[in-house]
């Protein structure tokens, strides 16, 4: 996916790295699958306290409904068209199903209109194609993979993301997620053939503080340039380092384990992420 560079001809563009957005091919959804506008909280609670600090404004938005189960099986649909989502990084593709059934899915990489799709047992595994995991080949690439059987889609689903099927066992398949985590899933849970669309997502700049307000982010004060009162960080004379890097309520922010060892799905984890702050 071609990433665009903007003329620097306001200080917004100067430094403007956007999308080209060559894939889409219609700026039009389909009215049937489109839900109501997409509520906000503001990230106040039901008392109207703020509990969530740096989120509010932000355009408004039509939700999608997307197909993340992929269980009409043994049923061939064509891609109808590729689409914008404001709601999640990746593409979206309208696929029509033979008996006349329209449904959003989460558009693969290189997918274009007009691919037939089909999901189910006996599929071929071909880009867009969902499979159980236990009827797909050892190192594929796999996007949108349930956790549990008939739930729906909840890993790598976001811009550029895919899997790796590593091995077969009894009744688990081991799967190397984008985070570098090893962890075996249930062979019975369904995933999608390749890497998700929009893969150049992370090389966009947005070029000016408006445009994150556009998506309903509001500024961030670092924790150092606050007072001791306000931030564990805070304070100092002069520009003070802070001390260790912690969180407005003393969390600290580096090398501090924050899973909880006790959950069910721990047992499942064969190796953790990779963590960026190892040395």
């Amino acid at each position: 996916m071609p990433i665009r560079k903007f003329n620097p001809i306001t200080p917004g563009t100067r430094y403007r790295v956007g999308n080209s957005y060559a894939e889409i091919t219609t700026d039009r959804p389909e009215k049937s699958l489109i839900a109501g506008g997409k509520s906000k909280s503001g990230g106040r609670n039901h008392d109207g306290k703020m509990t969530m600090r740096q989120l509010g404004g932000g355009h408004k938005k039509k939700y999608r409904i997307i197909d993340f189960k992929r269980n009409k099986d043994g049923i061939p649909a064509t891609i109808k068209s590729i689409e914008y989502d404001p709601n999640r990084t990746a593409f979206i593709a309208l696929a029509v199903y033979a008996d006349g059934e329209k449904r959003y899915i989460i558009a693969p990489d290189k997918i274009r209109v007009g691919s037939k799709i089909v999901s189910g047992t006996g599929a071929t595994p071909e880009v867009g194609n969902t499979l159980f995991l236990k009827d797909i080949p050892l190192g594929s690439n796999i996007h949108a993979i349930e956790l549990d059987p008939g739930r729906g889609a909840a890993l790598a689903r976001s811009a550029g993301t895919y899997c790796v099927l590593m091995n077969k066992e009894e009744r688990y398949v081991v799967v190397k997620l984008p985070s570098g985590e090893v962890r075996r899933i249930l062979n019975t849970c369904r995933a999608t053939i390749g890497s998700t669309s929009n893969a150049d997502h992370g090389l966009e700049v947005l070029g000016k503080a408006g445009r994150k307000r556009w998506l309903g982010k509001r500024p961030r004060v670092r924790g150092v340039a606050m007072n001791p009162v306000d931030h564990p960080m805070g304070g100092g004379e002069g520009r003070a380092s802070g001390g260790h890097p912690q969180s407005r309520t003393g969390v600290m922010a580096k090398g501090q384990k924050t899973r909880n060892v006790n959950k069910a799905s721990t047992k499942l984890i064969i190796s953790r992420r990779k963590s960026k702050n190892k040395k």
